[in-house]
């Protein structure tokens, strides 16, 4: 047969139970969850900023990298809520390379997907035990979410994942802000109608379950670029691409118009330095356009204590081995530089 059954994963109750958040860190995350919650509803004129390594590769130096983070957080908490990216799972485009720390948590070893989801849940209990900040991630698999429902602020769909069914309804029983990713096609259309869905109720299976969802109000759009039809990287973070997704969204019924933008991959061509251009040009049509203004809510952004990337097998501390991400010194200046334009 097509499928080797290896072994039955734990239950997400089993490893929640196992690694469980404390009251504290569940009241931590209850804030934090409201604070974003008022961002994207705009209840708070505050900003969102997702951002952190490109994935979460190793634990010692995320953990670093948010201990950074957090002291920064206390600096401009009255401006900006920073979300560190701790992203586990890494969707490849041919399906080939390293695929997250939830499925190697040694990137050097074969797959051990037991031992990746307990590297998942004690990396984000770590960060809210030590920093008081909750994270993000993407959720590649509709199905892990359970593993990690009490852990996360925020969670992001990718443009490989966004116009899957199970994706749309599985976002649609989250409780936490949600960003839809434009497919790497670009189409605007197809992101809204994920929006859409997501925000809607919807009856369906998930994990053996015959569940009932009640629509999760906080999906949002995320803008990545798009990839054209010859293989070239299109920008959509421009002035004219935001004034026409504000115009989309008022011709949809959809509630709380908001937009992140993902100031690297397509929108960079991956190009990590220029992540810092595209920051302030989107915080200059903020300034002189009432309508960006009221959509734009925050940026992702690829960082982390080194700059740039490197092979797996180099060994260097908090430089990434996927897409290369800016250096912790052009990431904390651009971060202050955002708090002072909001």
């Amino acid at each position: 047969m097509s499928f080797t059954y290896l072994r039955q994963l734990p239950s997400p109750g089993a490893i929640k139970e196992e690694y469980p958040m404390t009251p504290g860190m569940k009241e931590i995350k209850k804030k934090r969850d409201s604070e974003i919650s008022d961002i994207i509803t705009g209840k708070s004129d505050k900003f969102l900023v997702v951002i952190g390594p490109c994935s979460a590769d190793s634990e010692e130096p995320v953990i670093e990298y948010v201990h950074r983070l957090a002291k920064v957080q206390e600096k401009v908490r009255d401006r900006l809520v920073l979300v560190p990216r701790i992203y586990t799972n890494k969707p490849r485009t041919t399906g080939e390379g390293y695929k997250g720390i939830a499925t190697q948590p040694d990137p050097e070893k074969a797959p051990d997907m037991i031992a990746g989801l307990i590297a998942v849940r004690n990396m984000h209990l770590r960060a809210i035990r030590e920093t008081g900040l909750t994270a993000a991630d993407e959720m590649l698999y509709p199905e892990n979410w359970e593993y990690v429902s009490d852990l996360l602020s925020y969670v992001a769909i990718g443009a490989r994942s966004v116009e899957d069914q199970q994706h749309r309804l599985t976002v649609s029983g989250f409780d936490v802000a949600s960003g839809m990713k434009n497919p790497t096609s670009g189409d605007f259309s197809v992101m809204l109608n994920s929006v859409f869905a997501a925000q809607h109720p919807h009856h369906f299976t998930f994990r053996g379950y015959e569940v009932k969802t009640s629509g999760n109000p906080l999906t949002h759009v995320v803008l990545r670029g798009a990839v054209s039809k010859h293989g070239n990287t299109v920008q959509n973070y421009h002035y004219e691409d935001l004034i026409r997704l504000h115009e989309e969204y008022e011709k949809r019924e959809l509630i709380n118009p908001a937009a992140v933008i993902d100031s690297n991959h397509s929108n960079s061509g991956k190009k990590y330095e220029e992540q810092i251009r595209i920051v302030k040009e989107v915080l200059h049509n903020r300034e002189i356009s009432p309508q960006i203004r009221s959509l734009v809510k925050g940026f992702m952004i690829e960082s982390y204590l080194l700059p740039g990337a490197q092979k797996i097998g180099d060994h260097e501390f908090g430089r990434s081995i996927t897409d290369p991400c800016l250096g912790w010194k052009e990431s904390e200046e651009l971060i202050y530089y955002i708090a002072n334009s909001v």
